[in-house]
């Protein structure tokens, strides 16, 4: 038994081949620096997913800077080219101040604008993204194409209800469109196909999903509205109330693209508000014959 006066049964230190006591190895160091900090430890579990744009264009704001200069270029040059040509070549004896009041000219015109800008939207768009344009551009036609004109019927009755409230003006510069039957006639072609075709293409299908990727989809569909609102604002004389109304036609139209994901769609929206509402001052005016100022 091991005791103070016999200790060959207690542990001893290992001697090397020299017979001198050796170090025991270990592998902790012999001294922690005061400053030690250990790494945390990351806890486990599922990495966060990454947020995730609700749009993602191929195309970006300059692209959409782009196309606005172009049409406002393209606006310059066509209505310069008009009046001067139907001046020099068909209405000699007027000037082009009074050419300019022309309701026929100004519906060429607007056609003329309304294809080149689509024109250079689907060149941007098929220069940027390898897919098709119209998958590109979400227009994703919708099922029930029904329900998207009816939704834009709706929104004109309901509208009018606001008009009645708000102090619209009497005359406003579109009336002029409709001072003759076959100018009317030409108006309503425009409103209800090329004209709702542009806008939507540009501002919900084009500009929209830049603001949303940048902003979000609600202030996406707010400042996709407002240049569209100021856009109409010289064929209402500038009134605030009609820029109200125009504003909430936008408002309506960027959410439900936002909504059905298509332009398609908000396009059946748009059409079914201006088919409605030309259809209503068709019938009311017996064919464009009798329109009282102020009607639309």
């Amino acid at each position: 038994m091991s005791s103070p006066e016999n200790p060959q049964f207690d542990p001893q230190p290992p001697v090397d081949g020299a017979g001198a006591p050796s170090e025991v190895p270990s592998s902790f160091p012999a001294t922690v620096h005061p400053d030690f900090t250990p790494a945390p430890v990351p806890p486990e579990g599922p990495i966060p997913p990454q947020r995730t744009p609700p749009e993602n264009p191929p195309w970006n704001g300059w692209d959409v800077a782009v196309i606005v200069g172009l049409t406002l270029v393209t606006i310059f040059i066509l209505q310069v080219a008009i009046l001067y040509g139907a001046h020099y070549l068909v209405y000699p004896r007027k000037s082009v101040a009074e050419l300019a009041q022309r309701p026929l000219l100004l519906l060429i015109s607007q056609f003329l604008i309304d294809g080149a800008v689509g024109l250079y939207i689907y060149l941007l768009v098929k220069a940027k993204s390898h897919a098709r344009f119209w998958s590109a551009i979400k227009w994703n036609w919708p099922s029930a194409a029904w329900r998207m004109l009816a939704l834009g019927a709706i929104m004109l009755l309901g509208l009018s209800l606001l008009e009645n409230i708000l102090p619209m003006p009497k005359e406003v510069p579109f009336d002029k469109l409709f001072s003759r039957p076959r100018d009317a006639y030409l108006l309503v072609i425009i409103a209800v196909t090329l004209g709702p075709l542009v806008e939507e293409l540009f501002f919900r299908g084009f500009f929209y999903p830049v603001l949303a990727r940048w902003l979000g989809v609600w202030w996406g569909i707010f400042f996709s509205a407002l240049p569209f609102a100021l856009m109409h604002l010289p064929q209402y004389g500038y009134a605030w109330s009609a820029l109200l109304v125009v504003f909430i036609v936008g408002m309506v139209c960027g959410a439900v693209r936002a909504w059905a994901g298509s332009v398609g769609a908000s396009f059946l929206v748009h059409a079914g508000y201006n088919g409605t509402q030309m259809l209503i001052a068709l019938v009311w005016t017996r064919g464009f014959t009798h329109l009282p100022k102020g009607l639309l």
